[in-house]
């Protein structure tokens, strides 16, 4: 039976080692912590539990797929609920507003809060859906660096419709011309911030976020986030993966031009492919020190990252829901804080992510777990014991104020993530939670393939090369790699 390596236990490499076991590949994973899931992890703050990481869950059924590929009944492993309204917004002025799942639902709800066209939503998500019906069979399932790619007929009908993506203004020009209103700008400008890009230089073609929320549908698992990592990670193991947690990976080895196998501290472990699930700076720089790396790629500009305060709250909030977005004031201020000044905003705008709404046990009764999460640049040699209190300060002043509520003295439990732990935790390079930013209309084709072109039997999967980062695309990038690797 043919062997196989994966370095890291991700999301990305738990997906990656189903899909080689189901090929007849015998696969051993090595994970520096002593738990599975990488950023899609959980922490224990008091009596409080929070998912660590991704809050969103779209997709499924790119979840329910390794289960169908391994033979299994997804529902003796995993559930989900479908989410009824996605999010609730609220705005520096007083606006409220529930953005429902359904998109007609959704339009209406715009119209009857701000006066803007219910038909002008609708048409901003069928362009969202027509993006994503462009691209989706090219830049997201396949090898961008791969001829075959480019002889396929989906990739040749996809390449006559490009100009249908948007790709030459940015996502917030594009959300200007649909709303005079500039609040509903601000809301689809914010999808920018799923794969840590910034509206104002990002292309339109990110519009495509969208499209997986109110076309394709929200959801929450049973039991919070946490469960995708732990249904995946049992499957794997009842297919017989064997997982080597808190065994850090000191070195990919490389003869011949060929991966070999890895080094734990003093032992050699063979096998005939290897994949790299870490961050690809961090897979080159400390992995592969011998090896020539692809410095241009590495060089890319990262991602932004987040500052988390796991807050439990000893109080509920009825207006509050599972997802909640509270805006700043200035968004292009905002992001110019973050990209350009690579400093924290004094508004930023603050999601509360709090899954006790649907997984009660997640906090004491009448309590609430709140994930409290702001944008902030990735690591770049900040201040951030400076910064940090002052950003707490200026979150519990906000939050005080559109709630209408004094939160500080609320806040029983406390925990903090922010880009140096995200670093030492991950070893996402920099904090970053996306590798590389998505601002450049290039960007998709300048990430690292799925493969190495100098290395044989070496491969690579994650947030941090293609297709990208977040868990749809990770899963999407280990079905990559999954097609790319021979039948055992």
């Amino acid at each position: 039976m043919p062997t196989a390596i994966i370095v890291g236990a991700g999301i990305g490499g738990i997906a990656t080692s189903i899909r080689l076991a189901a090929k007849g590949y015998q696969v051993q994973v090595f994970e520096a912590n002593d738990y599975p899931g990488g950023k899609l992890s959980e922490i224990q703050v008091g009596d409080y539990r929070f998912d660590a990481g991704p809050s969103l869950f779209t997709l499924p059924d790119q979840v329910e797929e390794l289960f169908h590929l391994a033979g299994k009944n997804t529902r003796d492993y995993f559930a989900y609920d479908v989410l009824d309204v996605i999010t609730h917004y609220f705005w520096p002025d007083g606006l409220r507003m529930k953005a429902f799942a359904e998109p007609e639902k959704f339009a209406r709800e715009i119209q009857d809060q701000t006066g803007e066209p219910a038909a002008q939503v609708l048409k901003l998500l069928a362009k969202s859906r027509e993006i994503h019906e462009v691209t989706n069979h090219v830049f997201l399932e396949k090898s961008l660096h791969k001829l075959a790619t480019y002889l396929d007929r989906d990739t040749i009908r996809s390449i006559f419709q490009l100009h249908k993506i948007d790709a030459f203004r940015t996502m917030h020009q594009a959300n200007a011309s649909y709303f005079r209103d500039p609040r509903l700008v601000q809301l689809f400008d914010r999808y920018a911030t799923y794969n840590g890009s910034d509206p104002y230089q990002a292309p339109g073609t990110l519009n495509v976020i969208p499209h997986l929320e109110y076309h394709l549908g929200a959801y929450f698992p049973k039991g919070g986030m946490y469960q995708i990592t732990q249904s995946l990670y049992r499957l794997a193991c009842d297919l017989g993966v064997e997982y080597h947690l808190g065994q850090p990976v000191d070195q990919i080895l490389v003869e011949n031009g060929r991966a070999q196998g890895i080094r734990v501290g003093e032992d050699k472990v063979a096998a005939d492919l290897v994949v790299s699930n870490a961050d690809v700076v961090p897979t080159y720089r400390r992995l592969l020190p011998d090896q020539a790396a692809p410095e241009r790629t590495l060089k890319q500009p990262r991602s932004s990252s987040a500052l988390i305060f796991y807050w439990g709250i000893k109080r509920e909030f009825p207006e509050l829901d599972l997802h909640n977005i509270l805006f700043g004031a200035n968004y292009q201020e905002e992001f110019d804080f973050i990209w350009q000044r690579k400093r924290i905003h004094h508004d930023p705008t603050v999601y509360i992510n709090i899954t006790s709404k649907y997984n009660p046990g997640d906090a004491p009764a009448g309590c609430e777990n709140w994930f409290t999460m702001i944008n902030v640049p990735h690591d770049d040699g900040q201040d951030w014991d400076r910064l940090i209190p002052e950003a707490r300060q200026n979150i519990i002043t906000k939050v005080s104020q559109m709630l209408d509520v004094d939160l500080e003295p609320l806040i029983e439990a406390e925990a903090i993530l922010e880009p140096r732990t995200i670093q030492s935790k991950t070893s996402s390079y920099l904090g970053a939670l996306y590798g590389s930013s998505s601002n450049n209309k290039f960007a998709a084709f300048l990430r690292h393939p799925n493969f190495s072109r100098k290395i044989d039997n070496l491969y690579f999967c994650g947030g941090s090369v293609h297709p990208g980062g977040g868990i749809p695309l990770s899963l999407l990038g280990a079905r990559i790699v999954g097609d790319l690797v021979p039948e055992g």
